[in-house]
């Protein structure tokens, strides 16, 4: 790999990573709440899979940039303030009700799954590693919440209005998954990563279909209404307090 292009493949990494490891963070706050017991366990599994997942992420940005990989992942995780995240917003949205979090988990598990699919094929021999071992975890996210989206969209009354309300406030949050990344087009004739476009048109196709399949109307969506990795909405400060108290009260801790 040309050397230039390692800073810009690290941001990269970063951005994949942050995406996990806030969703992971806000979904976490089901523990105990969740609609049946069962669900309880299963949701913060997922919770718990998505944290390793980006902990990996971060560890192959350390790689590229020189860092130590042990250190690498909690320094970013808990000792960066809002403005240097590269998360989208739609992960760090309140978690709503269960139509919600449940939505916007699978809207975030398709994108992952199809990424995945592409990133086994890099041309970075680690980055290809990494999609091979943890795919499999994710195509388990994917029928899980597939699921939930379609029992719920064909439920009731009461629950098909929640997750048309869910749907229409995620949609243009969950097309930032698609924003370009800087020297996109460098990284993609590299064979490094795919391009954002064949993601979001694999993406579409994917969840259309099955939403719409689950009795649910695809929103509009205004150009105005797309926002970039960066700009974070008013929720991220609050939640990044919480994660990173105890991280700052004891810096360099050992637990």
């Amino acid at each position: 790999m040309d050397d230039k292009l390692k800073p810009s493949l690290a941001v990269y990494l970063i951005a994949l990573a942050d995406d996990e490891l806030i969703l992971a963070h806000r979904h976490s706050e089901w523990c105990g709440h969740a609609p049946i017991l069962e669900e309880d366990i299963a949701f913060s599994n997922l919770c718990l899979d998505e944290i390793g997942h980006a902990t990996i992420w971060y560890q192959l940005a350390a790689d590229l940039l020189g860092e130590d990989r042990e250190t690498y992942p909690d320094q970013l995780a808990f000792f960066r303030d809002a403005e240097d995240f590269l998360n989208i917003q739609m992960v760090e949205l309140p978690i709503g009700d269960w139509a919600f979090s449940m939505l916007r988990q699978y809207l975030f598990d398709a994108y992952e799954v199809i990424h995945l699919e592409r990133l086994v094929t890099s041309k970075h021999k680690p980055i290809a590693e990494v999609a091979t071992k943890i795919r499999n975890e994710e195509l388990y996210h994917l029928r899980h919440t597939r699921a939930w989206v379609h029992r719920l969209g064909l439920g009731t009354d009461e629950s098909r209005t929640r997750m048309q309300r869910a749907l229409d406030e995620l949609w243009p949050y969950a097309l930032q998954l698609f924003a370009s990344p800087d020297n996109e087009s460098l990284l993609v004739e590299a064979g490094l990563i795919p391009a954002s476009t064949a993601l979001q048109t694999a993406w579409i196709t994917s969840v259309v279909s099955h939403l719409e399949e689950s009795g649910l109307k695809i929103p509009p969506v205004r150009q105005s209404d797309l926002t970039s990795r960066n700009e974070h909405s008013e929720h991220l400060p609050d939640l990044l307090a919480e994660m990173q108290k105890v991280a700052r009260l004891v810096p360099g801790g050992v637990w």
